[in-house]
């Protein structure tokens, strides 16, 4: 226990100096450049100490729990024992054996997508300023399902071992061609969605997970294969909320034609 208050006291020690760059800009332009004393002092103090504490406990928390549970989960899925689970333990591995480890990643990359702070704001604001048009559900629901996809297909890049590059050209040119038939109310909307995945909930598990991978399948190298799986998380999400808004507005024009006949 001694320890991990030690830990903790260290983290929040480094986290101070990581933030003082940012309170020195803010403070530095608040009284030279606009020169008028910060509105609600008190409130902003409170604010970064809260920030402080918050990103403390959140950076220890990753190191002691869910590094290590990405990590362990992808051991256990990559077990020999338990790909075989009634085979011949000697058998050779192939990219089939690993569905469960493809199943686990489209998991964990829908269930954190939903939980993902960042994505809740965005999609809160992009509610607020549609009139209703975009509903929170529907654009959290539509982000977490291309993380799903795109991490259990990176998964499957692990497993194979094909270069990341094949993957991230051919997704890319996909999202172009996208974006000219997309409605255009949704374009830059669906680009912030790719980045705001990549935070604070979905990351660390992400990051772990594919590190996991690489060193425990054969034949990999945990810098070269281990990482890569999130930008499948930035890219993925925005085809599928391009492609979200391409489907309702098909759904639409045919409830039009419908109501005309």
């Amino acid at each position: 226990m001694s320890s991990l208050l030690l830990h903790l006291w260290h983290v929040t020690l480094n986290t101070i100096f990581d933030v003082l760059p940012i309170v020195i800009i803010i403070f530095g332009f608040q009284g030279l450049v606009i020169r008028k004393p910060m509105p609600n002092m008190k409130k902003v103090v409170v604010g970064f100490i809260y920030v402080l504490l918050g990103l403390a406990f959140f950076l220890v928390g990753l190191e002691e729990a869910l590094f290590p549970l990405g990590d362990l989960m992808a051991k256990q899925l990559t077990d020999p024992a338990f790909l075989h689970s009634g085979g011949k333990i000697s058998d050779i591995l192939r990219w089939q054996d690993y569905k469960w480890v493809y199943l686990f990643a489209a998991a964990i990359g829908f269930a954190t997508t939903i939980a993902e702070p960042a994505l809740i704001a965005v999609a809160i604001k992009a509610q607020d300023v549609s009139g209703g048009t975009i509903s929170i559900w529907g654009l959290r629901i539509a982000v977490a399902i291309g993380v799903g996809i795109g991490i259990s297909l990176g998964t499957y890049r692990i497993v194979t071992g094909t270069p990341l590059h094949y993957y991230i050209i051919a997704g890319y040119v996909l999202v172009m061609i996208q974006t000219i038939y997309a409605p255009r109310s949704i374009i830059a909307l669906a680009y912030d969605s790719g980045g705001v995945t990549t935070s604070t909930v979905t990351v660390p598990l992400v990051t772990a997970l594919g590190l996991g991978l690489a060193s425990t399948i054969p034949g990999r190298s945990a810098l070269i294969d281990g990482f890569g799986l999130i930008a499948f998380a930035s890219l993925f999400p925005i085809m599928s909320v391009m492609g979200y808004a391409q489907l309702s507005r098909w759904r639409a024009s045919r409830n039009n034609i419908q109501q005309d006949e």
